[in-house]
């Protein structure tokens, strides 16, 4: 999982626009590749939230946004990217298109607002407080990420290949390779949570965390890893040398990679 790199600063994802509204090239495979949410997160979001009005920040396909229906809430997305937000339509959810810091709630009120794998593209303190005016007294602002770990082995291929196609692109490929990206993604957590306390009109933040893993087949995992943003906007014949580079490394490893995740969560409510 390619991160962006520092290049000696804090990184502000939220301002590579370029990549944040990126996903949409192959929307479906987004859709079907994409990894779902743990229910009991869901379940655990959904009564601790004083109704079920859900609104659904960066919603890209209407993953998690179908999560929360079928857990017996109404959801509205929000989503800048056109042509995520047409199949989040067609898929069934509610969506409007706008940048989440654009986009206006009006008298409209929600018991939680959620960003599933999101809230790093949206900008920290200008989202909180956007989330305050669209939530109802005691509502949720919850957001949070699938974080995998993928295996040394795999994660030293992808760097070693991407830093090759891409020598000038602005992620940490090596970041998968040289620490545990479950761990290090708490620097982010900590991050939104700074956000969160500036917004200000929020509690402190809690922390969740659910642990879990999923075995992918080669032909799984490299339906995955084009939906990665860093390598969204790569031409096809350089993704095609990636995958093949990838997909060779996991026959290697018997045609599976088993690979751990954490789904971390910030939950705060509005005072």
């Amino acid at each position: 999982m390619p991160t962006l790199a520092s290049s000696g600063h804090t990184p502000e994802p939220h301002r590579h626009r370029d990549i944040a509204e990126s996903f949409g090239t192959d929307a479906e495979r987004y859709d079907r590749a994409r990894p779902r949410y743990p229910d009991p997160l869901i379940r655990r979001i959904v009564a601790a939230a004083p109704g079920t009005d859900v609104l659904d920040v960066g919603c890209g396909t209407g993953i998690a946004a179908r999560q929360f229906q079928a857990a017996g809430c109404t959801v509205l997305g929000v989503e800048p990217d056109a042509r995520m937000a047409e199949l989040a339509r067609r898929l069934g959810t509610e969506t409007e298109g706008a940048k989440f810091e654009d986009w206006e709630p009006g008298e409209r009120r929600f018991d939680a607002v959620v960003a599933a794998t999101a809230w790093h593209w949206i900008d920290l303190t200008g989202g909180a407080a956007r989330a305050a005016q669209a939530l109802r007294p005691g509502g949720l602002l919850v957001p949070f990420w699938n974080v995998a770990d993928l295996p040394t082995d795999l994660a030293e291929v992808v760097a070693d290949v991407a830093e090759r196609l891409m020598p000038d692109a602005p992620f940490d490929f090596r970041a998968a390779v040289q620490r545990s990206m479950i761990d290090g993604y708490q620097v982010f957590l900590d991050r939104a949570a700074e956000g969160i306390r500036a917004a200000g009109g929020f509690t402190e933040p809690e922390r969740w965390r659910y642990d879990w893993e999923f075995t992918y087949t080669r032909d799984a995992w490299l339906d995955v890893l084009p939906t990665q943003g860093a390598f969204t906007r790569l031409p096809a014949d350089a993704l095609a040398e990636l995958l093949d580079a990838v997909g060779s490394a996991i026959d290697a490893r018997g045609g599976t990679v088993t690979v751990p995740y954490a789904t971390l969560a910030l939950v705060t409510s509005l005072r």
